[in-house]
């Protein structure tokens, strides 16, 4: 983005870096750590913080940052960034509360160690890019709310699948055509997916086999439908999505109802399309003499088209979701109100009374996503929330998991969340 490059690039002249603290030091959150600090004009990478704080060294030591400050309280922490210094600490709090960081990602993929993260960084004025579509898909709509109270910005990031489509969204928006469509590429889906079964691939690709597992069996495509339904207002067509098997992404325009897309616009996914990564928009617009100049352009006959990216690259796109919130107050992907889609938790064989879930990317459940005010009036267990949870019945294989059927974990801020989250948007709905 033009803009965006623009303003760093005085920033980086005055001397005033937009400074970045990451929370989360797995494979991704190093990855982003590599790419801030290569360096990025007009950014500093000033702290990384995890709970295995040689995880967080790591980070920096793959750069050839050797020997930085570890940090056990704020005041060590705001000393180390006002040298310039790289930081570390397994303490995200410190993060959060800190003065000399403008902008926290997080980067853990835990839903409740993250929901602590996102509130305290926002009770201190700090924006929150989350590279956490767990938590955005469950609690996002909630942190808005608190985001928008203290002014600051939270959103999902560029380069994940959310934020990819949403530019488009934007674009299509911006050039006069209606988005009615939008949503992800997938190459396979099996929702009996295990990490037994994922072990070896996440091993080559030096991967967690939960992570894998939860992109193996639908839950992952589930969670992030939800994001940018939540943040384009488009709903599902039915539980699952239509996920219909494709040769190339521009078959999009001809694969679902032309009622749904022109109702309410849908979020789903092409199942095998070329360019098999990336993000896609379907548009209309009825106007003939339109229809005339994008035939001109090889755009097609009209009156649907479809705009794709072929990549998505999330250690890298992060960097324009950090700047657009940093410096524009611009979130990349993010909710318009209340809930619009949601991601519930269906049985992966027969679970028995009394036992435990092992949450997302298990052996015991996958997340499927349903228009938000299904998973309400039949009172569902969101995926997110389902971790820890025990069973008061048996529950079959394939049936969905209801709020009723288990006893939460107790104190838990995710389920507070939740709670608030239903609640504010049962008044403002």
């Amino acid at each position: 983005m033009i803009i965006v490059d623009t303003a760093l690039a005085k920033r980086h002249a005055e001397g005033r870096p937009l400074r970045v603290a990451l929370v989360g030091a797995g494979y991704m959150g190093r990855g982003i750590a590599m790419h801030f600090l290569e360096p990025i004009e007009g950014m500093q990478l000033v702290a990384v913080s995890n709970r295995t704080i040689a995880d967080a060294a790591r980070a920096y030591a793959q750069s050839g940052i050797e020997s930085p400050v570890t940090a056990s309280s704020v005041g060590q922490l705001e000393t180390a960034i006002a040298s310039r210094k790289p930081a570390i600490a397994d303490d995200a709090m410190l993060l959060c509360q800190a003065e000399g960081i403008d902008v926290i990602i997080e980067s853990t993929g835990e839903i409740e160690f993250g929901s602590h993260v996102a509130t305290e960084a926002i009770r201190n004025g700090k924006h929150v890019v989350l590279m956490n579509a767990e938590m955005d898909a469950t609690i996002g709509p909630i942190l808005k709310v608190y985001a928008d109270r203290q002014g600051v910005v939270v959103t999902n990031t560029d380069g994940d699948e959310p934020g990819v489509a949403m530019n488009l969204v934007r674009f299509v928006r911006g050039v006069g055509y209606r988005p009615v469509a939008a949503g992800n590429l997938k190459g396979m889906i099996d929702p009996y997916r295990t990490p037994d079964t994922q072990r070896a691939f996440a091993e080559k690709y030096h991967q967690k086999p939960r992570m894998i597992t939860s992109f193996a069996d639908g839950t992952k495509l589930s969670m992030e439908c939800t994001i940018l339904a939540n943040a384009t207002g488009f709903r599902v067509g039915k539980r699952g999505m239509y996920g219909p098997k494709c040769a190339h992404v521009k078959e999009a325009m001809t694969v679902f109802p032309v009622e749904q897309l022109m109702a309410d616009g849908l979020v789903d996914y092409l199942l095998g399309a070329e360019p098999h990564t990336g993000a896609w928009v379907v548009a209309h617009s009825g106007n003939p003499t339109k229809q005339q100049y994008m035939n001109y352009f090889k755009m097609g006959d009209g009156p649907f088209y479809v705009f794709y990216t072929p990549y998505h690259l999330p250690h890298v796109q992060i960097v324009d979701t950090v700047a657009r919130a940093g410096l524009f107050g611009d979130a990349t992907v993010a909710p318009i109100g209340a809930p619009v889609t949601d991601v519930l938790t269906v049985a992966k064989k027969d679970l028995t009374t009394g036992e435990m879930l092992d949450g997302i990317g298990g052996f015991m459940a996958y997340g499927t996503i349903d228009n938000a005010d299904v998973v309400r009036r039949e009172a569902l267990l969101p995926m997110g929330l389902s971790e820890g949870c025990k069973l008061k019945r048996n529950i079959p294989k394939d049936q969905p998991i209801r709020s009723d059927d288990v006893v939460f974990p107790s104190g838990r801020l995710c389920d507070k969340l939740r709670q608030e989250q239903d609640r504010h948007f049962a008044v403002n709905r």
